[in-house]
């Protein structure tokens, strides 16, 4: 038995985003990759940005 949906008031915004988040997951991202700082690492903490720095030339990337 399937429940027909409500469509005599609308569904407020972060209804609909929790109903589409439980079903298909977080798909699109809030800002694009233009919105966003560069030189933010994509998820690299500053302890990690730090080691990085030091590397020695030698070893590389």
């Amino acid at each position: 038995m399937t429940r027909e949906p409500d469509t005599t008031t609308p569904e407020p915004e972060w209804m609909r985003r929790a109903r589409l988040a439980a079903v298909f997951g977080d798909v699109l991202p809030e800002t694009t990759a233009d919105e966003r700082d560069p030189e933010a690492g994509a998820g690299e903490s500053s302890g990690d940005q730090w080691l990085r720095e030091q590397v020695p030339p030698h070893h590389g990337d």
